[in-house]
C-alpha cells in the first residue's frame, strides 16, 4: 500500500523525461520510456491490488503524502485512497492504458512529434490516476483538470491543420463548462459540510441536510453538470465526435481507459450524495437514456469509421449513466470495465484499418478487407459482438444485462425499454460498419500489417472482450450498494436482450449485405433525406449552439474590439504623449526660437506681476 503513489510517479517521470528531451530521443528510446512508465504503473497496480484483496478487501486504505494547502479550517492533504472502486478504476486505467501505449508505439512510427505524443499520454495517465485515487474533491479536481488539458493537447496533436486545433479548442471549452459547474458544486459542499474529504462528506451531508433539500439538490446538480461535460452526455456531448481529430490511439485512450469514464466515476464515488437527492439521481438516468438513443441514431448514418465508434462511446456511457440513475451502481462500473476492453479493441482495430487503407477513414470507400487483415477483422467481430452484447460469448452481454436488470428491479421500465431499444440500434450500426468495411467488394487496396506491437494488444483485448473478461471480479460490494433482490429470475430479460442483439445483427446483414436497394430507397426518400441529415449532424446541436452561443459571442467581441473602458484608461496615456510631443517641438536647436520664447515668457511674467 505504501508504494501506491508510484502509480502516479512513474508516468509523471516518463512525462518529464520525454518533455525535457525536446525530441532528441530516438523513437525506440521514446517508446521505451513512454511504454515502460505505464507498464511499471500497471505492475505496481497488480502488486498493490493483490495485497489489498488478500488482506483487507472490505475496507479502504489511505496513504497520506503531504499537506497541499491549509488556510484556517480549510486543509487539503495529498492523500490517496484505495478501495474496491478505486482499485477497479486504477486497473482499467493502467492495464488498458498500457496496451494502448504498446499499440501506439507501432501506430505512431514515423510521425512528427513521436516523443511529444508519449509525453502527453504519460501525463494523461498520471492525471487520471490522481483523479481515481484522490481522497478529497480538490485533489480529484486537479486530476480532472489534468485530463482536460491532456485531451486538448492530444486532440490537437496534428496542430498544423487548423481544423484539428479547432476540434481541440472545442473539446477544451465544452468540457470547461462542466468543470465550472463542478467547481460550484465543491463550493456548495464545503459551505454545507466544512470539508471536501469524500468519506467525510458521505457521513456529514445525510445528517446535516434533509433529503431533497435545495442545498443538496443544487450541489448534486453541479456535480452532474461536471459529469455530463467530461463524459460527453446530453447537453454537453458535442465535443466527443470532433475529438476524432487526434491520432487513433488517443481516441482509444480517451474513450476506453480515461477521460470519458471520469463522470461515471465521479457520480459512483459520491453515490451517497446522489441518494440524498433522488430527483437529481433520476435525472442522471434520464440523461443517460436519452443520450444513448440519440447517439445510436447518429451512429447509424456516419461514414467515418472513427465517428461511428465515437457516437457508440457516447451511447455506452449513456448506459452507465442509466445504471447510475436506477441505482445499479456495480452494474455501471462493471460495464465501464467491459466497455474499456471492447472499445479499446475497436478503436485500435480501426487504427489498423486506417493504416492498411493508407489513412482512408470512409467506410463507404472500403470493403472486402477481411482477407487482407484477418486479425483486424477478428478484432472487429469480437469487439463489435461485445458492443452489441451478443449473448453468452461476449463481455458486453453480461454487463449490459446487469444494467437492464437494475432498471427493471427498481421499477424504471421506461428506462429499461430505452436500454433495449438502444441495444437494437447498437447491433445495427455496429454490424453495418463491419459489413461495409470487411465484406463485399474491395474498393481500397489494403496492405498487410505486421509486428508484435501491433498484434499483441489486439490479441489480449480480443480475449478480454469475450466472456472471459466478464469473469474478472470487481470488489465493489463494500463500496457500492448492491442491486436489491426481488426474488425473481432475470432469465427472461437475458433472453429478451439476447434476441434484440441477434435481431439487430440480422437487420444489419439484410440491409447492408449486397446491393443495398432498400437502404438506398430509404435514403433517397424525403423523410430519409431529412432524418439522414439530422442524424448525420448529431441532431443539430452544433448548429443550435453556434447560433445561440458562438455567433452572439463573436458579435459582442466585435462590438467591443475597441474596448471603451480600455480606451478611457488609455486617454491619460494619450494626453501625456501629446504633451511630450509638444515639449519636443520646443527643443529644436534654433537660437531665434529660444530667444523668442524667452522674451514671450518674460512678457507673460511682467503682465502677471502688474496684474497681481
Amino acid at each position: 500500500m505504501s508504494i501506491l503513489f508510484l502509480t502516479i510517479l512513474f508516468p509523471l517521470i516518463g512525462f518529464l523525461i520525454l518533455s525535457f528531451s525536446s525530441g532528441r530521443l530516438s523513437e525506440n528510446g521514446a517508446a521505451t520510456i513512454g511504454i515502460g512508465s505505464v507498464g511499471l504503473a500497471a505492475l505496481v497496480t497488480l502488486f498493490v491490488g493483490f495485497g489489498y484483496l488478500t488482506n483487507t478487501p472490505d475496507s479502504a486504505e489511505t496513504i497520506h503524502l503531504w499537506t497541499w494547502m491549509q488556510a484556517g479550517q480549510f486543509k487539503i492533504p495529498v492523500s490517496l485512497t484505495l478501495d474496491g472502486l478505486s482499485l477497479t478504476m486504477l486497473s482499467v486505467v493502467t492495464g488498458v492504458g498500457f496496451l494502448i501505449h504498446i499499440y501506439a508505439s507501432y501506430y505512431m512510427r514515423g510521425e512528427e512529434g513521436y516523443s511529444r505524443f508519449f509525453a502527453y499520454t504519460n501525463l494523461f495517465i498520471a492525471s487520471m490516476v490522481i483523479l481515481v485515487l484522490a481522497e478529497n474533491m480538490v485533489l480529484l479536481y486537479l486530476g480532472w483538470e489534468g485530463v482536460g488539458l491532456c485531451s486538448y493537447l492530444l486532440i490537437g496533436f496534428y496542430f498544423k491543420n487548423p481544423a484539428n486545433g479547432a476540434a481541440a479548442m472545442k473539446a477544451f471549452i465544452v468540457t470547461r463548462v462542466g468543470d465550472v459547474l463542478l467547481a460550484f458544486g465543491l463550493f456548495i459542499l464545503f459551505r454545507e459540510a466544512g470539508t471536501l474529504n469524500m468519506r467525510e462528506l458521505a457521513q456529514i451531508i445525510p445528517v446535516s441536510l434533509a433529503a431533497g433539500s435545495p442545498e443538496i439538490t443544487w450541489a448534486t446538480l453541479m456535480l452532474l453538470g461536471g459529469a455530463v461535460g467530461k463524459s460527453a452526455q446530453l447537453p454537453l456531448q458535442t465535443w466527443l465526435a470532433d475529438a476524432m481529430a487526434g491520432p487513433t490511439p488517443v481516441s482509444a485512450l480517451i474513450h476506453a481507459a480515461t477521460m470519458v469514464t471520469a463522470g461515471v466515476y465521479l457520480i459512483a464515488r459520491n453515490h451517497v450524495l446522489f441518494l440524498h437527492a433522488p430527483e437529481v439521481l433520476h435525472l442522471v438516468g434520464v440523461v443517460g437514456a436519452i443520450t444513448l438513443v440519440m447517439a445510436g441514431f447518429a451512429a447509424l448514418v456516419q461514414t467515418d469509421i472513427k465517428r461511428v465508434l465515437a457516437y457508440s462511446t457516447m451511447s455506452q456511457i449513456g448506459y452507465m449513466f442509466l445504471a447510475l440513475g436506477v441505482q445499479a451502481w456495480d452494474a455501471a462500473i462493471f460495464h465501464l470495465m467491459t466497455h474499456a476492453f471492447f472499445k479499446a479493441l475497436l478503436f485500435l482495430a480501426s487504427g489498423s484499418v486506417i493504416l492498411a487503407c493508407h489513412h482512408e477513414q470512409n467506410i463507404m470507400k472500403m470493403g472486402g478487407l477481411r482477407r487482407k487483415i484477418p486479425l483486424v477483422y477478428a478484432s472487429f467481430l469480437v469487439g463489435g459482438g461485445a458492443l452489441s452484447a451478443l449473448p453468452l460469448i461476449t463481455s458486453g452481454f453480461f454487463s449490459k444485462d446487469e444494467i437492464l436488470w437494475g432498471a427493471y428491479v427498481n421499477g424504471n421500465n421506461i428506462l429499461m425499454y430505452a436500454g433495449l431499444f438502444g441495444a437494437l440500434l447498437t447491433s445495427i450500426y455496429t454490424f453495418r460498419m463491419i459489413i461495409l468495411t470487411f465484406h463485399g467488394e474491395e474498393k481500397t487496396h489494403a496492405h498487410e500489417l505486421k509486428g508484435i506491437t501491433h498484434h499483441l494488444p489486439l490479441a489480449v483485448l480480443i480475449v478480454l472482450s469475450t466472456a472471459i473478461g466478464a469473469l474478472i471480479p470487481q470488489p465493489l460490494h463494500s463500496v457500492l450498494p448492491a442491486i436489491k433482490d426481488i426474488g425473481e429470475s432475470k432469465l427472461f430479460l437475458e433472453i429478451a436482450s439476447g434476441i434484440v442483439a441477434i435481431v439487430g445483427v440480422a437487420i444489419a446483414f439484410a440491409l447492408y449485405q449486397g446491393n443495398q436497394k432498400l437502404v438506398n430507397s430509404i435514403k433517397n426518400s424525403a423523410i430519409g433525406k431529412l432524418l439522414g441529415k439530422l442524424w448525420f449532424h448529431a441532431w443539430g446541436f452544433d448548429c443550435v449552439y453556434h447560433w445561440l452561443l458562438v455567433k452572439p459571442y463573436l458579435l459582442i467581441a466585435k462590438l467591443i474590439s475597441n474596448d471603451p473602458v480600455n480606451s478611457a484608461l488609455d486617454s491619460t496615456t494619450f494626453a501625456f504623449k501629446l504633451g511630450n510631443k509638444g515639449l519636443l517641438l520646443t527643443a529644436n536647436g534654433q537660437t531665434r526660437w529660444y530667444i523668442s520664447t524667452i522674451v514671450i515668457g518674460a512678457v507673460i511674467l511682467l503682465v502677471l506681476l502688474f496684474w497681481l
